[in-house]
C-alpha cells in the first residue's frame, strides 16, 4: 500500500479482521477524506452513525417514492469495516461519503432480502447483472488448499489483522482474478464507473491523503486508469427516481448467510466475538467461557476441567486441519466432544444465541424515518415492548389499558403482514380476557412498513386502509367475517364500519350454506367476547341472527347428495357453527330455525349419511332428540338392511365427537352392539378405520372406562335388564376383536 494521495482497501463486508485492519491503517493514513462504496445519494446520512445513539447492527434503507416496494438494504454491524471507517471519519474530522451509484439510479426490480454480489453491501440484487466472477474468496481459498472462502479469509485475513501488507496482497490476489475474466455486466460497469467518477472528483477537491474503502473485488477496477469520458459515456442516460432514505433497526442473525444475505457472514455472532475481544488474549478460550456461561445460564453444570479439555481439543483439532489456530468450527466440534458428552442435539440449544446473535439495533429518535416506521417508535415506546431478535413469550390481560393497547398494537401490525407477535393459541386466546403471543423481531418488517406507506401513514391509518382494500376484495362471506372480525380486534373504526356494510350486503345476496355457516364462528366471537374491546355489537347481532336462520334453511339442501370431501367439510362447517350459536344464546325462534334446519337433515331421504349422523347428535346434545329416541334412530339408521357404507357414515357422524356416550349410555351401546353384530367378517375388518378414528377422540382414561363397562355389564346389570337382546354374548364375541383394538390406543393415549 503505498502512500499516495489515493489509498485503496479491499475488504470483505461484516469482516472484524478488515475492520481492525482498517481501522490501523486509517490511523496510520490520516486521511483527510474516506469515500466508502455505498450509495451516493446516502451520503447525508453517513455521519448519524457515529451518533452515541446509533447502536448497530442498523441498515440504511432506501426506496423509490412512487414504489415502496422496491426497498434496498445496506446493513452495518459493529464489525463492519464501512461502519468502522466513518467513525474513524467522524471522529477525527475527515469528510467521509458514499461512492457507488445512487439509490436512484437502481431501477432493476428487486427483492426485499435476496442474494448479492460477493463482496457488496447490499442486500438486495439487480436484476440485469448478469454472471461473472461470483466467489474472488474462494478462488483464492481453492488456490491455497481450502475448500471454501469463509475459512480461508477467516485465517488469513480475519483473525490475524495485519494493516499495511494484506491490503497490498489483497489487491494484487484481486488482480490476477480478474485478469482472466471476461466483461462485466453493464450494471457492474457502471456501478464501478460511478466510483472512479466520484474518485477523481475527490481527487481535485481534497488536499491530502483519501481512503478508499470498497469491497476487495472492485479494487483492481478503480485503481485503473480510464478516460474520464468512457465513464461518463457509460453512466450517460442512467434512468432515475427519486428516493427516500433512512436508517432502520436491523439483527444479528439478519447478518447471516444462511438467512439469504449474500454478502453475510457464517456466525455473525463469532465475528461480533472477534471484534469485541481484540488486544484481550486469546479469543478461543474467551469464546469458550462464553459458552459456558450460556450454559450455566441454561442449568447446565460446565466443569473447569472440561473447560480445559475442550480448549487442549480445539487446538489440536486445528493442527490437524492445518488452520493458525482454533475458528469457531473447530471450538464447536470441541465443545460437543467435552461438554456436550458428544450429543450434538445438545450443542443445537445454544448454537443460536452464540454464532447468531440476539442483537437489534437502535437508531436515534431524531433520526428522519419512514412515517410508518416511526409511528411504530411510537407505539413500541407506549408499550413498553423493546423489538428483540430470539422469541420471547408475552402474555396480555385484555382488560387492563396497557394490555389492551399491547395487543391491539399487535394485532394491527398482523393486518400490515408485520407479524411481530404470533398468537401461540389463537383459537383459545380470541374470546378471552387473556393473550398468549410469542414476540420475535425480524428486519424485513420494516421494508412490510415501507411498502404499506400507500395505506396510510400511520399503524392505525395503513392498517385501516388495508383492510377496507381485502375487504372490497374478499370473494365469500366467511372470508370477509372474518376480516371484520380482524378489524374489530385490532380496533379498526373505518375498516369496521366498512367491513360490516359489505358484510350486510354480501349476506343479503348470499345462498350458499357452506359459506354462510363458516361466517358465523368469527361474528359470533366478536359478539360473545365484546365487551374485551368494548366493541358495539348490537348491528352485529342482528346480522349474525339472520345468518344463523338462513343458514338453517339452507342445510337441508346442501346436505344432499354429497361426496365424502364434501360432506366432511360441512359437517365441520356445521359442528362450528352450533358451538358458536350455542354460545352466543339468540332469541328462542332463531335458535329453533336453526335447530329445525338440524331436524330437516335428519328426515331428508337424500341427506348425505355422515352429515344426517352429526345432525343428530347436535340434536341429541341440545336436548332435542330423546335417550330413547336417539337409541330407537342409531338401531334403525344402523340396522342390517342399511347398506354398510351408509351405516359406517351416520355412525362417523353421530359418535367422531361423542365416543364417550358410549361409556355411559346402554341403549346406545346396545344399537351399536347390533350394528357390529351384523356385519361379517370382511366388512368388520374394513371399518376397522372407522371405528379408530372414532375413539381416537377418547383420551386414554375414557378408554378403559369403556373397556370396562363393556367387559362388566353383562354381571353389573339389575335382574331382567340386559343391554342387547342376546344378554351381552354380541360384546363379548365383538370385544376378542375389538379389545387389542381399544387397549392399544389406551396405551399410546
Amino acid at each position: 500500500m503505498a502512500l499516495s494521495d489515493v489509498s485503496y482497501f479491499g475488504i470483505r463486508h461484516h469482516g472484524p479482521g478488515s475492520a481492525d485492519s482498517l481501522v490501523q491503517a486509517l490511523q496510520e493514513l490520516k486521511p483527510v477524506a474516506v469515500l466508502i462504496e455505498g450509495p451516493a445519494d446516502a451520503s447525508p446520512l453517513l455521519p448519524l452513525l457515529a451518533r452515541p445513539e446509533m447502536q448497530p447492527p442498523v441498515a440504511l434503507l432506501c426506496y423509490p417514492e412512487d414504489d415502496p416496494a422496491s426497498t434496498s438494504f445496506w446493513p452495518f454491524a459493529e464489525f463492519s469495516p464501512e461502519y468502522q471507517a466513518t467513525l474513524w471519519a467522524v471522529t477525527n474530522n475527515a469528510a467521509v461519503r458514499f461512492i457507488d451509484l445512487p439509490s436512484s439510479a437502481r431501477t432493476a426490480p428487486i427483492e426485499a432480502v435476496g442474494e448479492t454480489e460477493s463482496d457488496g453491501t447490499e442486500a438486495n440484487v439487480e436484476a440485469d447483472l448478469a454472471p461473472h466472477l461470483r466467489d474472488p474468496i474462494g478462488t483464492l481459498a481453492q488456490a491455497a488448499g481450502y475448500e471454501d472462502g469463509e475459512s480461508w479469509w477467516s485465517d488469513i485475513i480475519e483473525q490475524n489483522p495485519q494493516p499495511g501488507p494484506i491490503f497490498a496482497a489483497i489487491a494484487d490476489a484481486m488482480t490476477t482474478l480478474r485478469d482472466g475474466e471476461g466483461p462485466l455486466a453493464a450494471f457492474e460497469a457502471k456501478r464501478e464507473a460511478h466510483m472512479r467518477l466520484e474518485i477523481a472528483a475527490a481527487r481535485k477537491e481534497f488536499d491530502g491523503p483519501i481512503a478508499i474503502v470498497c469491497g476487495a473485488f472492485h479494487v483492481p477496477a478503480l485503481q485503473a486508469t480510464r478516460p474520464l469520458k468512457e465513464d461518463q459515456a457509460l453512466l450517460r442516460g442512467l434512468a432515475r427516481r427519486k428516493s427516500m432514505m433512512t436508517w432502520a433497526p436491523w439483527t444479528g442473525p439478519r447478518l447471516a448467510l444462511g438467512f439469504g444475505y449474500g454478502a453475510g457472514v457464517v456466525a455473525p455472532g463469532w465475528c461480533k466475538h472477534l471484534w469485541q475481544t481484540r488486544g484481550q488474549g486469546d479469543s478461543s478460550v474467551l469464546w469458550l467461557a462464553k459458552i459456558a456461561a450460556v450454559l450455566r445460564a441454561k442449568g447446565h453444570m460446565v466443569s473447569t476441567a472440561s473447560l480445559i479439555e475442550a480448549e487442549r481439543l480445539a487446538r489440536t483439532l486445528a493442527v490437524i486441519r492445518e488452520r493458525p489456530k482454533p475458528g469457531f468450527e473447530e471450538l464447536r466440534d470441541a465443545a460437543i466432544a467435552a461438554l456436550f458428552n458428544g450429543e450434538a442435539l445438545l450443542w443445537a440449544l445454544v448454537e443460536a444465541e452464540l454464532l447468531l446473535g440476539a442483537d437489534v439495533g437502535e437508531i436515534p429518535p431524531d433520526t428522519p424515518l419512514a412515517p410508518l416506521i416511526e409511528d411504530l417508535q411510537r407505539n413500541q415506546k407506549a408499550a413498553r415492548l423493546k423489538p428483540e431478535a430470539l422469541e420471547r413469550e408475552l402474555s396480555v390481560d385484555l382488560r387492563s389499558e396497557s394490555g389492551l393497547f399491547r395487543s391491539t398494537l399487535l394485532h394491527r401490525l398482523s393486518v400490515l403482514g408485520v407479524h411481530w407477535g404470533k398468537l401461540t393459541d389463537s383459537g383459545r386466546s380470541r374470546g378471552t380476557f387473556r393473550e398468549r403471543w410469542t414476540l420475535s423481531w425480524e428486519p424485513e418488517y420494516a421494508v412490510r412498513l415501507v411498502e404499506n406507506l400507500v395505506y396510510g401513514p400511520t399503524i392505525e391509518k395503513a392498517a385501516n386502509g388495508r383492510l377496507i382494500q381485502m375487504i372490497g376484495a374478499a370473494t365469500s362471506l366467511d372470508a370477509m367475517a372474518a376480516l371484520v372480525q380482524g378489524a374489530i380486534t385490532a380496533n379498526l373504526s373505518e375498516a369496521s364500519i366498512a367491513g360490516l356494510a359489505a358484510l350486510e350486503d354480501r349476506a343479503a345476496r348470499s345462498s350458499e350454506c357452506l359459506e354462510i355457516l363458516t361466517s358465523v364462528p368469527p361474528l359470533a366471537d366478536i359478539i360473545r367476547y365484546g365487551e374485551a374491546r368494548k366493541t358495539e355489537t348490537a348491528r352485529l347481532s342482528g346480522l349474525l341472527e339472520r345468518l344463523i336462520v338462513e343458514g338453517g334453511i339452507a342445510l337441508a339442501y346442501a346436505a344432499r347428495d354429497l361426496d365424502a370431501q364434501a360432506s366432511t367439510t360441512l359437517v365441520g362447517a356445521m359442528r362450528k357453527a352450533d358451538e358458536s350459536i350455542s354460545l352466543v344464546e339468540p332469541e328462542q325462534d332463531v335458535l329453533d330455525a336453526w335447530r329445525n334446519g338440524l331436524a330437516a337433515v335428519l328426515d331428508g331421504s337424500r341427506s348425505t349419511a355422515l352429515v344426517a349422523g352429526c345432525a343428530a347428535h347436535l340434536l341429541y346434545e341440545a336436548g332435542h332428540l330423546s335417550a330413547d329416541a336417539a337409541t330407537g334412530l342409531i338401531a334403525r339408521r344402523l340396522s342390517p338392511g342399511t347398506p354398510v357404507t351408509e351405516a359406517a357414515g351416520f355412525f362417523e357422524g353421530f359418535f367422531s365427537t361423542a365416543g364417550q356416550r358410549l361409556i355411559y349410555d346402554e341403549g346406545l351401546r346396545g344399537a351399536v352392539d347390533a350394528w357390529l353384530a351384523s356385519l361379517d367378517e370382511d366388512a368388520f375388518i374394513a371399518h376397522l378405520p372407522l371405528l379408530r378414528r372414532v375413539f381416537s377422540h377418547l383420551d386414554s382414561m375414557e378408554r378403559r372406562r369403556l373397556i370396562e363397562a363393556v367387559l362388566g355389564r353383562a354381571a353389573c346389570l339389575p335382574a331382567g335388564l340386559t343391554p342387547t337382546p342376546d344378554g351381552g354374548e354380541a360384546w363379548r364375541r365383538h370385544l376378542e376383536r375389538l379389545g387389542p383394538l381399544l387397549m392399544s390406543e389406551a396405551r399410546n393415549g
